[in-house]
């Protein structure tokens, strides 16, 4: 377990702040010229695990594709930008010292894996429904619940963040916590901000929660669930999962992916759960992961082209050009989106901007966010 981490918190994210973070000038809208554009060079690299293409030949416009790797060029923190049409890899590209064989801390997009782990739990039958309470997994906390509210949390209302827990950031106490490491027990000690059931409240402890009831109710780690489970068939080596003082292993976060393997979890997505012919999720878990349950999900401006933010089974979903697309989520700006009607997974890596957070940082998320989010709208008119 990582040894408590010392730094300097700075809290919420006021106005002033906001207002003051400079995004560069590519995120901005002033297009690269023609000449800059053919200087980028975004071919991918043929591989045994991914069959690879080009835009053209899979109905993309080369050109806007150029365009989002030379907005890439022009960010701080972005290490890779992948995008895969039609199932094959169209573009890959590298900054910052990054490469493809980077086992990257995937941060928050983490949730998203844990969701599918939830799915799999209720097809082999170690959950009988996602209305089971959360309560029936931590017996022996049960005789400490104070708040009767706890004991009729669900499963479903842990996947959809409305149980009730805070956003860790809405206080340093809590903020505290989050960093420091969750126990089990600390679903006693985090009070409710709202009845269960009631709206959506961004929680990572909630998500860690879900990760322990999945692991208990099939009697086996999450690692050992999602090695199993995912990442065998999906041919995934994933480098380290961060586990709490107990060893439950994160449910919420610090999952290590290459971007590749973070562009097949995408892909298993954006196929309705079969991955190169093989079928490794349910299709209905799929598309009820995918659904919004919650609108105005995220309280703060991303950008012109990343609006209507709703949130779904531990993924969210935008809107960009017209066109809605599902993402996974990470701090620093991780992101494996799926545009479903356009057969099209993007995936961004970048500094996962860990312990860091205000206005500056923010701006560098934002960053990344909106290079999905412009590309997707560019393709509106095509």
């Amino acid at each position: 377990m990582r040894a408590r981490n010392r730094f300097h918190v700075r809290l919420r994210f006021s106005s002033v702040a906001l207002a003051a973070v400079i995004l560069l000038p590519g995120l901005l809208g002033c297009r690269p010229s023609i000449a800059q554009l053919e200087t980028i060079d975004y071919r991918p690299v043929a591989s045994a695990d991914w069959p690879v293409s080009t835009p053209a030949a899979e109905g993309l416009d080369s050109r806007k594709v150029a365009e989002l790797y030379w907005n890439a060029t022009q960010a701080r923190t972005t290490r890779s930008v992948l995008v895969v049409k039609n199932g094959r890899l169209v573009a890959e590209k590298y900054f910052h010292g990054a490469s493809a064989s980077d086992k990257g801390r995937l941060q928050s997009v983490t949730k998203s894996f844990t969701s599918a782990l939830t799915g799999v739990a209720l097809e082999r039958g170690c959950l009988t429904s996602l209305d089971q309470r959360m309560m029936e997994f931590f017996p022996e906390l049960a005789s400490r619940v104070r708040d009767p509210r706890k004991n009729q949390i669900t499963i479903r209302e842990l996947l959809q963040m409305r149980a009730g827990y805070p956003w860790e950031e809405s206080g340093p106490q809590l903020f505290e916590l989050l960093y420091h490491g969750f126990r089990s027990s600390t679903l006693l000690d985090v009070p409710l901000v709202r009845d269960p059931g009631t709206g959506m409240e961004y929680s990572n402890l909630s998500s860690h929660l879900l990760g322990i009831v999945v692991a208990r109710a099939c009697s086996t780690s999450l690692l050992t669930l999602a090695s199993e489970s995912l990442f065998q068939p999906l041919g995934i080596e994933p480098g380290k999962w961060i586990a709490d003082w107990e060893g439950h292993f994160n449910g919420h976060a610090d999952l290590h992916l290459t971007p590749r393997d973070m562009a097949k979890f995408g892909l298993l997505y954006l196929d309705g759960g079969i991955y190169r012919g093989r079928r490794v999720l349910p299709a209905e878990w799929v598309d009820e992961s995918l659904r919004t349950y919650s609108t105005n999900a995220w309280r703060y401006k991303i950008g012109p082209n990343f609006t209507d933010v709703g949130y779904c089974y531990q993924w969210w979903s935008a809107n960009a050009g017209g066109q809605r697309f599902n993402f996974a989520w990470g701090h620093g700006g991780q992101q494996i989106a799926l545009v479903k009607e356009r057969n099209l997974v993007i995936v961004v890596t970048s500094d996962p901007l860990y312990g860091q957070h205000g206005g500056g940082p923010w701006g560098r998320e934002k960053e990344n966010l909106n290079l999905v989010g412009n590309f997707i709208a560019s393709l509106s008119d095509t």
